[in-house]
């Protein structure tokens, strides 16, 4: 077997999957930089390439770029601590074989290595028309663990036109990921058609989707071009999709099926060359059990389904998000941007959104309205969201309350800071005094048993929330609860 190649200018990164490629007993060999890789590959190629994106002598896109040259069918694995949509999109379209945002968890790690030995040979060249990336601020911004699924699943699609179901809550963003979508999709050149199913009255809305010929009913004094026929060549999206009347959803159903379509009082049939992407904040398996909602449509709709996470689920983009919109709101209105205090930020984190984004976005526009400072401080804050900010929203990086920590043996939990290592120092030696042939598994192993169970009891029991709060892989929480015997 051929070693694993490590490219990353940070030692302590090289390190640790040294470390955890020797436990696996897999061959493997470091760089620092890009260019060493580049000579290396005259002589000889690895089994599987992971590389760092942002390195002082080089650039792991630009890596990327001359080994999908020259050894197309090599997995490459690229990893970034600057997670974000263009370098997300940018290394999909260039051919790597997935995404690795750091810090990392090992085992998700070392499983994607396997899965990339596995692999092979990768057929997939890279596009020849990768699009060039805005050097302004990012068309979606989100660095939390949540988005980051989201920012893989848009570049994962970005080589396909499939149907996308997009869902989440109101105000979450759905429209600026069907813009994404199509922007980096095949159709990127065509048409981007938006049509809210909820904001159109039932008897026009058929009009609005389909088109109408004069005289069709009245007031129809001219021939009318519907979305469809707008969108031609490009993508539909059909927002708040779950609204749309019974018997329009017969209709679509029919265009989505074979492909033509009637304008409205039309006898001829219109072939339509159009990407449907559809967005809902309404549970649409609900919908079909209440008899309100197709279930075919929903078939034909869910090829692939993107969620996206509420602000409450990625509040550490609260501060990120804000401060975007801080600059965006005063471009709008012709005025110099405010800048948001530490406390302010500190409080603006702690609500509870439940406008999602949206909300975020219409709160900024207002202190830059009202706000009669130029750094906005907590007392410039509306009073309504100070109120709500007394129910604080626990962000992924917050530690939980002493309250909510299991006790662990030897250390009481209204103990803090040093005390409990000193304790946890003291019960090490001791062991190791009496002989303990275990010292460090059985430790470690309560430990993590611990922490495992506090993550649980702030969760309530959703491991996926637990594992994302820890910072760990889902299948790693998972192996982990079944070692420790830990029934949840």
């Amino acid at each position: 077997m051929k070693p694993i190649w490590i490219v990353d200018d940070d030692q302590s990164i090289r390190w640790v999957l040294e470390k955890a490629l020797s436990r696996e007993k897999i061959p493997h060999r470091s760089f620092s930089n890009p260019n060493d890789v580049l000579n290396a590959l005259e002589k000889e190629s690895p089994e599987v390439l992971i590389s760092d994106i942002r390195m002082p002598r080089g650039n792991g896109l630009d890596l990327l770029q001359h080994v999908k040259a020259s050894h197309p069918n090599l997995p490459v694995i690229i990893m970034t601590a600057y997670s974000d949509l263009e370098s997300a999109v940018s290394s999909f379209q260039g051919g790597a074989f997935e995404y690795l945002t750091k810090p990392f968890d090992i085992d998700k790690a070392v499983e994607l290595i396997h899965r990339a030995i596995g692999e092979g040979k990768r057929t997939q060249a890279p596009s020849k028309e990768s699009a060039a990336w805005l050097q302004e601020a990012p068309e979606i911004i989100g660095q939390a663990p949540a988005m980051q699924e989201v920012f893989r699943a848009i570049g994962r699609l970005s080589q396909s036109q499939v149907t996308v179901l997009i869902t989440g809550e109101s105000g979450t963003g759905k429209e600026l990921v069907a813009h994404a979508l199509h922007k980096h999709s095949p159709r990127a050149k065509g048409p981007f058609i938006a049509l809210n199913t909820a904001a159109i009255p039932k008897d026009l809305l058929e009009s609005e989707l389909f088109g109408h010929e004069r005289g069709a009913f009245t007031g129809a004094q001219a021939l009318r071009r519907g979305r469809f026929e707008q969108a031609e060549g490009g993508t539909l999206f059909l927002d708040e999709i779950g609204d749309m009347p019974f018997d329009l959803q017969t209709r679509l159903l029919r265009v989505l099926s074979d492909g033509h379509y009637y304008r409205v009082g039309g006898h001829d049939p219109i072939r339509s060359n159009v990407r449907i992407i559809a967005a809902t904040h309404q549970n649409l398996e609900a919908r079909v059990a209440q008899g309100l909602f197709r279930e075919d449509l929903l078939h034909r709709l869910n090829v692939i389904r993107i969620r996206l996470p509420a602000l409450r689920e990625r509040a550490d983009d609260i501060p990120a998000l804000a401060r975007h919109f801080m600059v965006s709101s005063a471009k709008s209105l012709g005025v110099e941007a405010k800048r948001l205090s530490d406390e302010a930020l500190k409080v603006i984190g702690q609500m509870s959104f439940p406008g999602n984004v949206r909300q975020l976005e219409n709160l900024c526009h207002w202190m830059t309205v009202m706000s009669p400072s130029t750094v906005v401080g907590v007392n410039d804050l509306p009073e309504d969201l100070l109120l709500s900010a007394n129910t604080p929203v626990a962000s992924s990086n917050a530690a939980p309350s002493t309250a909510t920590i299991p006790i662990v043996e030897g250390v009481s939990p209204s103990r803090t800071g040093t005390e409990w290592e000193g304790n946890l120092n003291r019960l090490a030696v001791k062991m190791l005094q009496d002989n303990d042939q275990e010292v460090f598994d059985s430790l470690l192993a309560r430990f993590e048993k611990s922490v495992l169970m506090a993550a649980l009891e702030v969760t309530r029991g959703r491991k996926v929330e637990a594992a994302t709060r820890l910072g760990i892989g889902r299948n790693t929480i998972t192996r982990k609860l079944q070692e420790l015997q830990i029934d949840v």
